[in-house]
């Protein structure tokens, strides 16, 4: 079996055990993105030589450094010393950072091996990955299609085996869009859950860090290795030994798994779900109760989300470091759109959306509170073609994406738990993935409600549309 084919858990205790090295895998993994990423644009900066080099310091396996020897990659919202960072943006198409932001010290400090920076729409600000910058995100399975977003990078490296895990963010979606978009397993972790991209110091204060896997238990193991013993000191466990990934190991017992395919953006656009969606949501609502677990209607009713969201959405990228006189020709024009609407909101309505925000998360948990576990349909839409996205008019643009992916962005105002997964494939062979959505800190429930679901589909396949073998 090939480095790639083993999945992170395998392979970093492979690593661990000493039976492959740093550098052989570092190469392998870096051999795979050379041949492949031509076709995909998973990548955006590829640091071969600085990789290599990192691998052969690292010394002798060290069981308190979960991820050593592992390969892995910053998404280009991560700042890297030394290493190009360019946000998505042509504003930063030169910049190298000075210093490392605390994701990436924090992976260095576990031993993983960085390979590069995967590819982010503009400061992350979409649910899809084409830029100015750099080549589209394509989807594995049909790369005339995109790959989701902003963590779109992150997820087709992870679908076409040239990572075997990732980290990436997820302000209003974006682990979950780009996983479900290309089949993999997206997992947005509670608010608070890492410190470390967690908090009001991020877009809205909604963004978290996360893993994308080809695996539950491969999220899980990532979601492990990040999650500090205290705020910033980061825990000496090996492989297996965190909260999370054991329960991708143990039968979840039977849940009461409520359902809905209300989304919140339903009369503001059109929400209506494609066969595919329907299809996968129906199957596994059969697979639930096929499991034994009590399955019910949520009867989740949402109310005033459109405008509490796109006002705290616009206020976001009010602070992006470019000049008023230069928004037109150093940003795109959703971007730009963005930071003129979002510098221009008075600040009680903000503050009023921030009320709302707090009135609408109290509400649906409360309305969560019932179940265990809730399940949406992850996306609306099949993958979209690359360039569907209007690139003049953003608040068409805007409105496209919600359509997309509706189900995801409440959650992270609730600043709830989610998971996607993959579970039955589309007319391309595309796996199309249902989302978990936890209660608050309840990650363990849809980690081991979606390796149930996971064991039941049985082994995901590789993508057909490019190099995956």
């Amino acid at each position: 079996m090939e480095f790639h084919e083993m999945g992170a858990v395998a392979l970093a205790a492979a690593l661990q055990a000493g039976e492959a090295s740093p550098r052989d895998v570092a190469a392998h993994f870096l051999a795979r993105i050379e041949r492949a990423d031509g076709a995909l644009g998973a990548f955006t900066e590829v640091t071969a030589e600085r990789a290599l080099a990192q691998a052969d310091a690292l010394g002798a396996p060290d069981p308190s450094r979960a991820l050593w020897g592992l390969p892995l990659a910053d998404k280009d919202l991560t700042a890297r010393t030394g290493v190009p960072t360019r946000y998505g943006s042509r504003a930063f198409a030169s910049y190298v950072p000075a210093a490392s932001d605390p994701l990436a010290l924090a992976l260095d400090e576990l031993g993983a091996v960085s390979l590069g920076k995967t590819n982010t729409p503009e400061f992350g600000m979409t649910g899809y990955t084409e830029s100015r910058v750099a080549p589209p995100a394509r989807n594995p399975w049909d790369p005339a299609t995109g790959a989701g977003g902003s963590s779109g990078g992150a997820a087709v490296a992870v679908a076409a085996g040239l990572l075997p895990v990732a980290p990436a963010s997820d302000g209003g979606g974006s682990i979950r869009i780009p996983s479900a978009t290309v089949g993999v397993v997206g997992l947005k972790p509670s608010r608070g859950r890492l410190p470390i991209g967690s908090g009001m110091d991020v877009p809205g204060g909604l963004s978290v860090a996360g893993p994308i896997g080809r695996t539950v238990a491969d999220a899980a193991f990532l979601l492990d290795a990040l999650v500090p013993s205290a705020p910033y000191a980061y825990a000496t466990r090996a492989p297996g030994e965190g909260p999370f990934l054991p329960c991708a190991m143990r039968e979840p017992g039977p849940l009461r798994v409520g359902f809905t395919t209300a989304t919140p953006w339903d009369g503001w656009t059109d929400t209506t779900l494609h066969p595919s969606a329907r299809e996968a949501f129906a199957a596994g609502l059969a697979a639930l109760a096929r499991l034994g677990h009590d399955v019910e209607d949520a009867h989740w009713r949402p109310t005033g989300y459109p405008e509490l969201f796109t006002t705290i959405w616009r206020a976001s990228a009010a602070r992006i470091p470019v000049p008023d006189e230069r928004l037109d020709e150093d940003l795109e024009p959703l971007t730009a759109w963005l930071v003129r609407e979002g510098r221009a909101l008075p600040a009680e309505r903000l503050l009023a959306a921030y009320a709302a925000a707090t009135a609408f998360e109290r509400a649906t948990i409360a309305a969560f509170a019932p179940f265990d576990v809730v399940v949406t349909p992850a996306l609306a839409q099949s993958p979209r073609p690359i360039g569907w996205h209007d690139a003049d008019d953003p608040e068409r643009n805007f409105a496209q994406q919600c359509s997309y992916a509706p189900h995801t962005s409440f959650v992270n105002v609730c600043g709830l738990p989610a998971l996607t997964v993959p579970l039955v494939p589309d007319e391309t062979g595309r796996p199309v993935s249902v989302q978990l959505i936890g209660r608050p800190g309840g990650e363990a429930a849809i980690i081991s409600l979606a390796a149930q679901l996971e064991a039941e589909r049985g082994p995901l396949p590789w993508p057909s549309g490019v190099l995956a073998r």
